[in-house]
């Protein structure tokens, strides 16, 4: 028997190259964010960062407020007439009935700390994402709650 090579990608950087697909989907101006929640290697549900159902988003209304009055990413998210990626998939799963509870999510970016707060009540055990957000705040309630960021540079993390 012949040996070959697995070139597959890991299961991380495959559900990673799933948020980012996601993202593509955003809508914010700013930043494109997009989120898995993955249970036993299976999806359970995916957002990406945009205005809720039925309400017109930023490009539309003719630009982004938190742009234009010079708001430092991370902060002052009230202003923000979108929800957060890791929302939209927490919420898409609870409309389909989905527990997520010990499950991981995937998410480009770091979540914030309101964003933080969810995934832990969400029960999601695992988070990994691609790049920091300057949330130090988020960093600290997660650490706070045993919960790892694992930052997935283009190496795989797990196969």
């Amino acid at each position: 028997m012949a040996h070959y090579e697995d070139n597959r990608p890991s299961w991380d950087e495959y559900f990673m190259s799933m948020a980012e697909l996601t993202a593509k989907r955003s809508t914010c101006l700013r930043r494109h964010v997009g989120a898995v929640i993955v249970k036993d290697r299976h999806i359970i549900a995916t957002g990406y960062n945009g205005a809720p159902r039925g309400v017109a988003h930023c490009a539309e209304k003719g630009g982004c407020l938190r742009e234009e009055l010079g708001v430092p990413s991370g902060e002052r998210h009230e202003l923000c007439r979108a929800l957060h990626a890791e929302q939209n998939a927490i919420i898409q799963a609870a409309t389909l009935g989905q527990s997520i509870e010990d499950g991981a999510i995937y998410i480009t970016h770091q979540p914030c700390a309101i964003c933080a707060k969810m995934i832990i009540n969400a029960g999601i055990k695992r988070i990994v994402v691609r790049e920091g957000y300057p949330d130090s705040l988020a960093v600290d309630i997660l650490d706070e709650a045993g919960l790892k960021v694992i930052t997935m540079g283009k190496e795989t993390t797990e196969k």
